[in-house]
């Protein structure tokens, strides 16, 4: 529970949910809502039964905290103020909440200022700006996201360029001629179609999630046979969805471990040998080609699953085997023992910590604050190996690595195999939060990565 100076009228539109309330001059956040009527601790208690979250195998997770249903232009928007991430600092596992900006609630932004990682961010035509393999569990508690439905790309004649990704939830699975006279009521000058993208965003949701790692979903359509009267929903519309949520699942090679209470658990395999056998017999979808797993900087999205490395062996982990945290913050991680980032080596690795062991020394002698507990929210503008925020992880904060886009050396993968997250960015451009959510921001070699631009 996490307080914070109250602000009255936020507590009084949100007045029918539990998320927050006021106590005297604070916000208090029980951790409850819309997403967890019976708390936060009891909902990840439920989890826990199934996905095994004190082995130390489960470090990073992905909480898709709202997502965004399309009805004409009207936006409908779902976030749990980071209650769950919140939650699962318990665990020693940090999560990153991503979420679009939402003017009347800013749910981000509570987020940050309680001290916990978030950033703007919206599953729609670009990819999420984190490399393959992220996250050892990724996490929907009723996002409203259309996992299953189909999303249409289309030109604008006014703007000439690609404007967005809209999602017909009218008619789903209808055909394509059938899709553009639904959206004519909708938009404007819009001239031709360029394709339909099934079920892309879990596909997504797949690149990011690390060889082994969970997917855990709860609302709608999951537990619809107890609760489709309690969602105004139709019980057989529910009953459609939880099984095209299924059928895509099963086309991604997932397995479900388990359906409990409000929650369903797919896990990804540790590798590709079966699934590469299994698409062979399926028309779709297909395995993505000739394309860089970990590009994450306004990429487009593709309907198809990202291949694991290969492997030759059933019981191997593509990409390598990861330590348990917190053996795994100072070893050298797969990607620069198997030599697939360049310019990384462990010896590379290993002179890095402690290049920046003496550095943060050194910035604690100079800035008498930063060993007093007075900062939180810390971001690295040129993260490279992780190695700032592995020298500061003993203090109570947690730091946003950044990797600029167009860095020599694509260190991202690394940054999160070591138990640590971050975000590809082009420091030319905005960064996606909201002002004033960072108590100390790191630069080092920035300035000069852009003296050109």
């Amino acid at each position: 529970m996490v307080q914070q100076r109250a602000f009255p009228k936020v507590v009084c539109v949100q007045e029918i949910q539990n998320w927050v309330r006021v106590e005297g001059d604070r916000l208090v956040f029980p951790g409850g809502g819309t997403s967890f009527p019976k708390g936060v601790k009891d909902y990840v208690d439920e989890i826990r039964r199934v996905v095994p979250l004190k082995s130390g195998n489960i470090r990073t997770a992905l909480d898709v905290g709202c997502g965004d249903l399309l009805v004409g232009f009207e936006i409908i928007v779902k976030i749990r103020v980071a209650s769950f991430g919140a939650s699962l600092m318990d665990y020693n596992i940090l999560t990153m909440s991503i979420a679009p900006m939402d003017i009347h609630e800013a749910q981000v932004q509570f987020a940050l200022e309680r001290g916990l990682p978030a950033m703007l961010g919206i599953l729609s035509t670009y990819r999420l700006p984190y490399p393959s393999r992220s996250f050892d569990m990724a996490h929907c508690s009723r996002c409203l996201v259309p996992w299953t439905a189909y999303g249409t790309q289309y030109w604008n004649l006014e703007l000439g360029v690609k404007s967005s990704c809209f999602l017909s939830m009218r008619c789903p699975n209808a055909p394509l001629s059938t899709q553009i006279s639904q959206f004519q009521d909708h938009i404007i000058l819009t001239i031709f179609f360029i394709k339909c993208l099934d079920g892309v965003y879990l596909m997504e949701i797949d690149r990011v999630l690390r060889p082994g790692g969970y997917w855990v979903v709860s609302g709608p359509p999951i537990s619809w046979k107890s609760s489709y009267k309690g969602w105004e929903r139709k019980a057989q519309d529910l009953e459609k969805e939880q099984i095209s949520l299924e059928d895509l699942a099963r086309r991604l090679c997932w397995k479900k471990i388990a359906e409990r209470g409000p929650i369903a658990v797919w896990r990804k395999p540790t590798n590709h040998i079966h699934c590469i056998q299994k698409l062979k017999a399926w028309k779709s979808p297909h395995f993505c080609a000739e394309t860089d797993p970990d590009a994450g900087w306004y990429k487009e999205m593709d309907p198809c699953i990202t291949p694991l490395p290969k492997v030759t062996d059933i019981r191997s982990i593509s990409g390598g085997a990861l330590e348990r945290w917190p053996k795994m913050l100072n070893t050298a991680p797969p990607r620069i023992r198997n030599g697939v980032t360049r310019g990384a080596t462990v010896n590379t690795f290993n002179k890095d910590n402690q290049i920046w062991i003496k550095r943060v020394s050194y910035y604690g002698s100079v800035l008498k604050s930063l060993g007093a507990g007075k900062y939180r929210n810390i971001m690295d503008m040129n993260a490279g190996l992780g190695g700032f925020a592995a020298a500061i992880s003993k203090q109570q904060v947690w730091v946003m690595n950044v990797v600029p886009f167009d860095a020599q050396n694509n260190t991202l993968g690394i940054v999160y195999e070591r138990g640590l997250i971050g975000t590809y960015m082009n420091w030319c451009e905005a960064f996606s939060t909201y002002p004033r959510t960072y108590d100390l921001i790191h630069a080092h070699g920035v300035f000069s990565m852009y003296m050109g631009k």
